[in-house]
């Protein structure tokens, strides 16, 4: 599985090119704006391509969902612990963060993925993550219940290795929007996954 985030702020053409990433394969989109109001998020949604409705994630303004048939919902690692997801669960997929292995293992079966982060060292918060131990930590999972997504720092070139460490997935986000060519880069991380996926499968 491969998401992307999106950056914080928009950016120039940012719809233009989430339509792109979806009509390409991308599974899921992480909206993520938190100083964005409930009217741009509104105006946001209504530029992307309603056939891609199901596949966005709402990181803020849940009751959104119901205006566009969102049934997917991020809750912070902060908001997971005040219980504000409770409502959302049963029909809708529901996704949380977490910066450790020994959280992530107490996760119920109520979250689908979590991000666990940071994998590598950021590429959008310079030096956030440079003494991480995340990827080896992943030895100590036993929680199978909830997959387990990979967020931080993560490239074409280093995508396997988030694989070979026990990742169900990625998420991306400073690789992609820091680029001249978002979709490009998003092109080669899926080709490097469908690689290492043919790889694997023939071992």
């Amino acid at each position: 599985m491969i998401l992307v985030i999106t950056p914080e702020i928009m950016i120039p053409n940012e719809t233009v090119m989430i339509n792109q990433l979806l009509q390409e394969g991308l599974d899921l989109l992480h909206i993520r704006k938190p100083e964005m109001s409930r009217r741009e998020m509104s105006e946001l949604i209504s530029d992307i391509d309603p056939s891609f409705y199901s596949r966005l994630v709402l990181h803020t303004h849940y009751e959104l969902g119901k205006d566009y048939g969102i049934s997917r919902f991020h809750f912070r690692e902060k908001d997971r612990k005040e219980g504000k997801y409770q409502s959302f669960t049963g029909d809708n997929s529901i996704s949380t963060s977490v910066h450790d292995m020994s959280t992530y293992n107490t996760l119920g079966k109520e979250w689908e993925y979590a991000f666990i982060s940071p994998f590598f060292p950021s590429i959008s918060k310079k030096g956030y993550g440079e003494n991480s131990t995340v990827m080896e930590d992943i030895q100590y999972r036993n929680n199978k219940e909830v997959k387990l997504m990979a967020l931080g720092g993560i490239t074409p070139e280093n995508i396997s290795r988030v694989f070979d460490a026990g990742a169900d997935g990625v998420a991306l986000l400073g690789a992609v929007w820091e680029d001249e060519d978002p979709l490009n880069v998003f092109m080669r991380c899926r080709k490097a996954i469908l690689n290492y996926l043919k790889r694997d499968s023939s071992l």
